[in-house]
């Protein structure tokens, strides 16, 4: 899949950083300590994993902001601190360990201002892991899972229109798995279980770009088993649907018992050879 970045996390915590050390001005002034100790302060730990992660040293970031949190639980910095792990996992592409610190995140803090991002992390954290249609396909539909969920809780956030997208081209790989099952059954002449696949394309993701083909091939499935009419009934669904789709001109070519594309062809040379004629009479 196409990795894009999420949302810009590091202005969030370089702001929560600036601010709390403007609070700590003033307890801080005088105590400073040496670099090598034991026992920094907190904005210390914070900003050492800032600058890891802008310096795209993303696991050290990441254990970095565990500190925080593992250092001083209760501090105005471990909340932001949870949620910034797991983006700087996501970065490393430690998908695994971005959607643990993310749910950890949501469980402890629903109400949080950054909530809708801590679940669009963990969104596409599964959809970075989709694989292609030839594995299996359980990460895939968690993917599907965690972006219907955020779009439903979240239909107005910023990230709204590319959970969108996202979840159009999710449910259109998940209706591809099942198209490949689907021919492989039918190569294999298990129609019955061919059937199955295609209506599920059909019922499931009928928004997909694989329904014209589905219909094809049900077509196909209910031809090889004698059972015209419901290839009849197939075929004037897609014409009636897709009029003109290529599918629809292999379906009614197979239904009406003829082959419709080397007719096509056939017309095409006809044509053509009828155009050089004209050509050749003209030129002499």
């Amino acid at each position: 899949m196409n990795r894009q970045p999420p949302f810009p996390a590091l202005r969030l915590c370089r702001t929560l950083a600036v601010l709390a050390l403007a609070g700590m001005a003033a307890a801080c002034a005088g105590t400073a300590k040496k670099a090598e100790d034991p026992n920094p302060p907190v904005s210390e730990i914070y900003n050492r994993a800032v600058d890891a992660l802008e310096s795209n040293q993303y696991i050290t970031a990441a254990e970095l902001f565990d500190d925080v949190e593992r250092q001083h639980p209760y501090s105005v910095w471990a909340t932001k601190a949870q949620l910034m792990a797991g983006f700087a996992h996501y970065q490393a592409s430690k998908y695994d360990d971005a959607i643990i610190a993310v749910e950890r995140f949501i469980q402890l803090h629903p109400g949080n201002r950054d909530i809708a991002y801590a679940y669009y992390l963990k969104a596409i954290s599964y959809y970075e892991q989709i694989t292609d249609v030839a594995r299996d396909q359980l990460v895939t539909q968690k993917a599907m899972a965690s972006l219907a969920e955020l779009l439903r809780r979240f239909p107005h956030s910023k990230f709204a229109r590319d959970v969108t997208l996202k979840l159009d081209l999710t449910r259109d790989h998940l209706a591809g798995k099942e198209m490949s099952i689907g021919r492989f059954y039918l190569r294999k002449r298990h129609y019955l279980a061919a059937i199955n696949r295609f209506r599920r394309v059909i019922d499931d993701y009928q928004t997909t770009s694989h329904v014209p083909e589905a219909l094809h091939r049900l077509a196909e499935a209910y031809s090889a088993l004698g059972i015209k009419n419901e290839a009849q009934k197939v075929t004037a669904v897609l014409g009636h649907n897709y009029p003109g789709n290529e599918w629809y001109v292999d379906s009614y070519g197979l239904v009406a018992g003829v082959e419709m594309r080397k007719e096509k062809e056939t017309e095409k040379e006809k044509e053509k050879k009828g155009f050089l004629v004209r050509a050749w009479d003209w030129i002499f």
